[in-house]
């Protein structure tokens, strides 16, 4: 089985994409087995809990340091032997510590096709309304695999959304979620969850003839 640990810091609704798709079958052999916030007014926390799933609170500001708040994270996830970590909405930027255990075993939704306006500072609405302001015509999410470089880690999966002359930031951000998000972030973890991604550099090959190595 699959043991996927979930960071969050708002509403959750990536998270709440991958929850119905295991309940629906639609990710094989899958269980949430833990959903961490920085945030205790997190409504993913409440996605959670009604899904029957283990929750737990994990403050930046309890931690001296940006390391010892990495290996409070990665410490709760080993414990619950955790083989895949999804951020949905987690509003931190993870350091090199936390990935020396959890190296191509991270994935992210982004709401841009990457690497057009991705990195530090474009997060949530900003980066819709940096798509509106640029002029551009399309737009979309990419789900990638994390590393401590800020949306820099290898592409999983793509998928390009039109942008409509009269959207505004928050229409864009909703039709990217409905058309794109909610449909590749799940499809991305059911991929890992069958052995189905392999990583070599930048380079994420989908192919049912790899064998996964990261549930090892």
């Amino acid at each position: 089985m699959l043991r996927i640990g979930a960071l969050v810091s708002g509403g959750g609704t990536n998270l709440q994409a991958i929850i119905d798709a295991i309940s629906q079958g639609s990710i094989p052999d899958a269980k949430i087995e833990i959903v961490i916030s920085n945030s205790k007014q997190a409504f993913a926390l409440e996605r959670a809990a009604k899904a029957g799933i283990a929750t737990k609170i994990i403050s930046r500001k309890e931690y001296a340091s940006a390391q010892q708040f990495d290996l409070a994270l990665s410490g709760e996830l080993i414990s619950r032997q955790v083989d895949l970590v999804l951020l949905a909405g987690f509003m931190a930027i993870l350091g090199p510590k936390f990935f020396e255990h959890f190296e191509n075993k991270v994935m992210n939704i982004h709401p841009a096709l990457i690497p057009a306006f991705s990195g530090p500072g474009f997060y949530g609405l900003k980066v819709h309304e940096a798509v509106l302001e640029y002029g551009c015509k399309i737009s979309g999410a990419s789900v990638h695999f994390v590393t401590a470089e800020v949306d820099a880690g290898p592409l999983i999966l793509q998928k390009a959304v039109a942008v409509q002359e009269a959207d505004t930031p928050v229409q864009l951000q909703k039709r990217i979620m409905e058309e794109a998000e909610w449909q590749i972030y799940p499809e991305a973890v059911r991929l890992f969850a069958l052995g189905k991604l392999k990583v070599e550099g930048r380079q994420v090959s989908n192919s049912s003839r790899f064998k996964s190595d990261n549930r090892r």
